[in-house]
Parts: C-alpha cells; structure tokens; sequence
C-alpha cells in the first residue's frame, strides 16, 4: 500500500518537475518503478530512492532537504557530480521558485570563545589523515591561486602563499602573525623565504601537533612559533598580519571588533591581509536554497558569511584602511574541483576511515561549494589593509609588486 501510495505520489511531481524544469534526471523507486523527470535518451543522473522517508525531501527540495536525505542512505545518487550538484541546483531552486521568494535570512550565532572552539575542532579535528588524502602535501585547506590555470594543486596553494606574502610587502626583520594558521604552511614557507620570526594560531588541537611537528622537522623551531589561541587573547605587535579562511567563523556581529583586534595588533606602518569567503546577498543573507543550513548542521558549525561590502565596512570600523580587493571566486572554484576529484580518487580509503555518513557529507559538501562557486552564491575576496589616516605616500602608487 506505502508503495503505491508512492508511485502515484512521485508520478505527479515528476510530471510538474518534467513539465516545468525538464531535467536529464531518472528516478529509481523500489520494485524497479521508474519516472523520467525530462525529455532525454540517457539520464546524466539517476536518483534511487531506497526509503520512503526520501519522498518529503523530493516534494519540496532544498540543499539541506536533499543533502540529507543523501547522507541518510535514503537515495542513492549515480552520475558526475558536477552535473548532479546542478540537477540539485534546479530542484531546489525551482521549487523555491514555485512556492515563491522567500527571503535569505541570515543565521546569528553567539560566538564565544566556547563555541568557536568547539566549532573548529568539530570541523578540523576529523583527523589530520583524512585531510592528507585530498589536501595539497603542505596541507592548505583555503582557495588556491591557479594564476595560468594548468598549475598543478600544490602549486598553486604555494603560488596563493606566495602571492599572500607578496601583497603584504614582507621584508627580512619583519614579524608575522597568522590567524588561523591551520597546519602552518603560511608561517613556514614565510620563515623559509624571508628568515623572520611568525606566530601562528589555531582552534585545532590536532592541527596544532602536526604543524608543530612539521616546523620542528623543517628546522624552523626558532623562527616559528604555533599556538593553540583564540585571536581574542592575543597580545603584542605585528609588521604583518594575515588571515586565510578564517574570518566566516567571526559572526557578523563580531565583526568590527575583529577588525579592531587586528588593527590594535598591527605596528605603525604595518600591513594585514583578509582571505575570506563572502556572501553574495547585499544584505549578507544565507546562501540560497538552504545550502547554508546544511553546511551549518553537518560541516562548519556557527558559520556566518558578510557580504563584501560588511567586511570593508567592518574594517573601516576597526581603524583600517582598505588597500586592495582581489575576487578569487574562479580560483576557489577550481581549488574545490581539484579537491573534489581527489577526494572520489580515495573514496575507497576515506569510507574505511570516517565511516559511511561522513564520506557521504563531505562528498556532497566538497562537490556543492565548487558548484556555488562557480555560479556566484558564495565568493571569495583578499582584500589588503594598513591603520586608518595615514599619509597617502605609504600607499604603492601600482599594483605591480604584488607580481614581481
């Protein structure tokens, strides 16, 4: 009965779905029951449904919907995910479409220095051999700089270090600050390059040994120091200051303090750089289709995204003056393919280590934010700063430096 109370219930949406969208999608119900949900030959995705719990999620898909009925084993989903993240995409957004605008409310979290930690640590600490199966060997977790295109994934995480310290203006005699260091590639290829002391914070415990480990196997025990610190309870000055990826776990209302902080840190004449990702909602909205909330519940807890405009505005707040942008959007774009493609190379391994709900979360996590990338729900921008009201002669007359 539960069973032809499904058919006949899937067969009216896949005949408005048809209709309306005409997806390259195939729809497996159990006994070998199947809806075409467009006009095509071969379906580039086939959707099984394994449960009836799947059917709510197919009725009124979102992100978070569909990703969970995924990650539940109630589908299972066959095809290349670039085309299955669009197919994604177009349910969620037609569907959004039908029942109408709803508005892209922001999600607020308190961000004390509690739930940031646990946050990280939920995120981070899955296990440092997890993120060496699809990570770059220096192990940076933050868009790349694939500044011809061709480079090869550790490459262009070196050429985006690279080009990070270039940006900054680092000098010999300089000192350094790293928020959120992650494994610490910043801070060593900076003390390999130019020989200056760097300080490196993180959340993450198991961050923390394995990029303590490999500081002390590179030699640069003397030049770089890593730290288990929340930024709140960091003191002294800086010539330089960066921060990769890590200011979507501030929250927007923290964030002109954040900028303050950075600003008190920072020495006269010294410069700081944001690597972060943004909303695309002028109003620094969720991402749309529920792929935010998803994210929230099973990947980055307490994330908040501001738009660009928020975090220049933050930052004018905090005492600083903004030097340069740079929109890295189509390099995230294909740091996350890149990462994706490695990622279903290890699938096999990565099942046996985190276990099958896991797998499938970060697969679909990884394969959706290169997919959002690549059509502008989220972006990614450096942007580069010094304090506030300084003479305009400190300010490079090119931006020619930044490629020398």
């Amino acid at each position: 009965m539960l069973d032809k109370f499904m058919e006949v219930t899937v067969g009216r949406w896949s005949a408005r779905i048809r209709q309306d969208l005409d997806l390259p999608v195939r729809l497996s119900l159990p006994l070998d029951k199947s809806f075409d949900l467009g006009t095509f030959d071969t379906p580039l995705v086939t959707i099984r449904v394994n449960h009836p719990a799947a059917i709510p999620a197919l009725l009124e898909p979102s992100l978070d919907t569909l990703g969970e009925a995924y990650i539940r084993s109630h589908i299972d989903i066959e095809g290349d995910l670039g085309d299955v993240m669009r197919v994604a995409y177009a349910l969620a957004g037609g569907t959004y479409r039908v029942a109408g605008a709803l508005p892209k409310l922001a999600r607020r979290f308190s961000h004390s220095k509690k739930e940031d930690r646990d946050s990280i640590q939920y995120h981070y600490d899955v296990s440092n051999d997890f993120y060496k199966l699809w990570l770059d060997e220096r192990m940076v977790y933050s868009c790349a700089y694939f500044e011809r295109g061709d480079e090869s994934l550790g490459a262009a995480q070196l050429k985006k270090i690279d080009h990070i310290l270039n940006k900054i203006r680092v000098e010999p005699g300089h000192t350094l600050l790293d928020i959120g260091c992650g494994w610490g590639a910043l801070v060593m290829r900076a003390a390999q390059r130019f020989g200056i002391k760097c300080v490196g914070i993180t959340l993450s415990e198991r961050q923390l040994a394995l990029g303590r480990e490999r500081v002390e196997m590179l030699g640069l025990s003397d030049l770089v120091e890593l730290r288990l610190q929340d930024y709140r309870d960091v003191t002294g000055v800086f010539d330089r200051i960066t921060s990769v990826g890590m200011f979507e776990h501030v929250g927007l209302a923290n964030m002109d303090a954040y900028f303050r902080i950075v600003g008190d840190l920072l020495a006269a004449g010294g410069v700081a750089l944001n690597h972060g990702i943004t909303s695309t909602d002028a109003n620094s909205g969720d991402t749309p289709f529920g792929g935010g909330t998803f994210i929230d519940k099973y990947v980055f807890p307490a994330g908040e995204l501001p738009h660009l405009s928020y975090a220049i505005r933050s930052m004018q707040s905090g005492g600083l003056e903004v030097l340069d942008v740079e929109n890295l959007r189509r390099h995230y774009a294909q740091t996350l393919q890149e990462w994706t493609v490695r990622y279903e190379q290890h699938g096999h391994e990565i099942r046996e280590m985190i276990g099958e709900t896991k797998y499938r979360i970060w697969r679909v996590y990884l394969a959706g934010c290169a997919y959002a990338f690549e059509v502008d729900n989220v972006a990614i921008f450096q942007i580069v700063c010094q304090k506030a009201h300084q003479n305009a002669q400190t300010i490079p007359r090119s931006r020619g430096y930044m490629y020398s």
